[in-house]
């Protein structure tokens, strides 16, 4: 009897939540920057809504999920404890919205460069990412971070 429940959990678990990743890109840091942002789709076709609930990467000491909030005429950066992805449905990350803030970097991005990074979902489990680097001003102008 184990068997066969362990088999149905197999079959019936990449239903429930099946989190790609889509044009994963990182904005270009200047020389000293010690911050960087990262962007892309993700795209649940599975039939349960799932949850971004980490991020690293080895280019970062840490890496954090974040809003951009308006206050008037200020757009300030917030904090929150990952994104949720829903059912058959998408979440974008881009600039002036949700986006992943890259904190320390060892090094500058730079243009054209790899930046590897591991995602972790309440269901979908571990998905690794590479993000490419464009040029600094790139998918829109640059938005005022404050924390």
């Amino acid at each position: 009897m184990k068997y066969v429940l362990l088999l149905a959990a197999l079959i019936a678990a990449p239903a429930l939540a099946q989190v790609t990743v889509e044009n994963a890109w990182a904005r270009a840091t200047p020389p000293g920057a010690r911050i960087g942002a990262g962007y892309f789709t993700l795209r649940n076709t599975g039939t349960t809504a799932d949850r971004l609930v980490a991020v690293s990467s080895p280019a970062a000491a840490r890496v954090e999920t974040h809003v951009t909030v308006k206050e008037g005429d200020v757009s300030k950066m917030r904090e929150v404890k990952g994104y949720e992805v829903p059912a058959k449905g998408s979440l974008e990350l881009k600039p002036g919205g949700s986006h992943l803030m890259f904190v320390d970097i060892k090094a500058p991005f730079k243009e054209g460069q790899r930046i590897e990074a591991l995602l972790r979902f309440a269901k979908a489990g571990e998905v690794k990412v590479q993000f490419e680097v464009r040029p600094l001003g790139s998918a829109s102008h640059e938005h005022q971070h404050m924390h």
